[in-house]
């Protein structure tokens, strides 16, 4: 037989879909058909969560009943836990779709085994139950109970191995879950449960500078292929939800239309405005008219009809309609007529993750054509630098789908200069960026606005002079003769000076040639 009719008769895994929001995307289609997993992390990891969300969606998005082997809670501790998640085990139960298996320890009860002993009773319970509700899926949680009844590990082993065989003998796509004593120890409690499975996922809860952030790790599958590396991941209430970045691609419409910014001078510096998918970023110092640039960019949008979607992190509702009036925008009157939603929340609130699955659910309902960010500044000091540019490029990346016009704002460290735009780079993410500046000249301090970078598009390379007024930004002439404006060391030169400067170069030069 040749190579390739031997790769053509060759029998390739096949995968079952968890139905867990983002996880299919990392496992490449999921968890391996008839197979066995063991899904380890430490204590409070969401090993239980990961078991029931597999089977509650195997019922209600694939007609694929399931039976649930527990060994440390009740059924009825499991049913009433899962409960604040929205899922109903005793609707399951009740309808033949789900079945326990309780083998959890009597109250007061500490039972050692030692000698010889089997697993068969076991066996024969879990392949009546799935026999029973025809199941095809099965979660056993947790197997770390069974070392503290048990002294002979190596018997322990023996007899998982027997459990993992017979799941595969009833055709089933089983879970086994383990406990880990830390983050970066071994992959299970006991060393020998990895040994056990053909999948191991590893799900993680590290604390990273006084923040928690869960991640999710495909370790291995046997015969299969999978996404590589830890990703983050949240709680929500439907459940786990796995964000992986690696599931986003560049395939994101372009488009050659173009919006105002709110500001005539604005717009032609930027070559006619803003591109209608493009990500804005404004970036500067404390009090340059960020928060003003972003509320000009709203009421452009409502003023056209389009409907606009405003977070906010540093301010809340009352106070970002006080200030759209001082620039005599009326943010009350869009809201009315349903052009302006404006959602205020505190960053430290929540993680990342779940700030970032917010986001999209609202901008899905909302459906909006404009959205303001203000600011991400307030957001990144809640998180670590990896977290945030996660969150960076996972919130663009959709926004960019949608094709909605994206306004965000950052503040700089620095008062009147630096070498970064942010601290973080995510300039490299956005299409366009406009850098606000204080210029001090003569003891007087004045502003500086310049279109830093536009992709696509031609736009005006000098500085020039704004002010802060009643009705908003009032955008003047460029910074004649003056140098350093972006280093925050601006200095000005008398008119001629620096060709005046070039000339007697040029003739020390000449005088010196030998």
């Amino acid at each position: 037989m040749s190579t390739s009719e031997m790769d053509n008769n060759q029998e390739y895994v096949s995968k079952i879909m968890t139905g867990i929001p983002g996880f299919d995307s990392v496992a490449e289609g999921g968890l391996p058909r008839g197979r066995t997993t063991l899904i380890s992390g430490s204590s409070g990891s969401a090993k239980t969560i990961f078991g029931v969300q597999f089977l509650e969606r195997g019922i209600v998005e694939f007609d694929q009943n399931g039976v649930f082997v527990t060994f440390e809670e009740t059924p009825l501790d499991i049913c009433r836990n899962v409960r604040s998640l929205g899922w109903d085990l005793n609707e399951f139960k009740n309808n033949g779709k789900l079945m326990f298996v309780d083998v959890s320890p009597s109250p007061g009860k500490n039972i050692t085994v030692s000698g010889e002993y089997d697993f068969s009773g076991l066996i024969a319970r879990i392949g009546a139950a799935v026999n029973k509700v025809d199941a095809e899926r099965v979660v056993i949680d947790s197997i770390g109970s069974l070392f503290s009844q048990f002294e002979d590990a190596g018997l322990i082993r023996k007899e998982l191995f027997r459990i993992a065989a017979a799941m595969k003998a009833m055709g089933v796509t089983s879970i086994i879950t383990s406990e880990r004593s830390n983050e970066n120890g071994n992959i299970a409690r006991y060393g020998i449960e990895e040994f056990v499975a053909d999948n191991v996922i590893i799900l993680r809860n590290n604390l990273d500078d006084e923040k928690r952030r869960r991640t999710i790790e495909v370790l291995k599958f046997r015969g299969a292929m999978h996404q590589k590396g830890g990703f983050p991941f949240t709680i929500s209430k439907r459940g786990i939800e796995v964000l992986p970045l690696s599931a986003m691609s560049l395939t994101q419409r372009s488009s050659n239309v173009r919006i105002s910014t709110g500001t005539k001078e604005l717009d032609d510096m930027c070559g006619g405005g803003f591109y209608r998918d493009s990500v804005i970023l404004v970036s500067g110092a404390t009090g340059t008219g960020k928060t003003l640039s972003a509320t000009t960019f709203v009421d452009d949008g409502c003023r056209n009809g389009e409907r606009t979607l405003v977070f906010a992190f540093e301010e809340s509702r009352e106070q970002l309609l006080r200030n759209a009036i001082g620039w005599r925008k009326d943010f009350s009157e869009w809201e009315d007529k349903g052009l302006l939603k404006i959602i205020c929340t505190y960053p430290e609130t929540a993680g990342l993750e779940d700030h970032l699955l917010l986001m999209k659910q609202d901008i899905e309902e909302f459906e909006p054509s404009r959205i303001a960010i203000d600011s991400l500044s307030a957001l990144e000091r809640v998180s670590s630098m990896k977290s945030f540019r996660e969150f960076v490029i996972g919130i663009t990346s959709f926004v960019k789908e949608k094709q909605a016009a994206t306004l965000v704002t950052a503040t700089t460290a620095s008062l009147l200069g630096g070498t970064s735009v942010t601290e973080t780079h995510i300039s490299t993410i956005t299409d366009t960026i406009l850098l606000l500046r204080y210029v001090e000249l003569m003891g007087e301090m004045r502003r500086g606005v310049t279109v830093l970078k536009m992709r696509g598009s031609t736009h005006d390379k000098s500085i020039r002079e704004y002010t802060i007024e009643e009705d908003g930004m009032k955008i003047g002439k460029s910074f004649d003769n003056v140098g350093g404006i972006l280093a925050g060391v601006p200095t000005q030169f008398v008119t001629g000076e620096a060709e005046k400067m070039s000339t007697m170069f040029v003739e020390t030069a000449e005088s010196v040639r030998p």
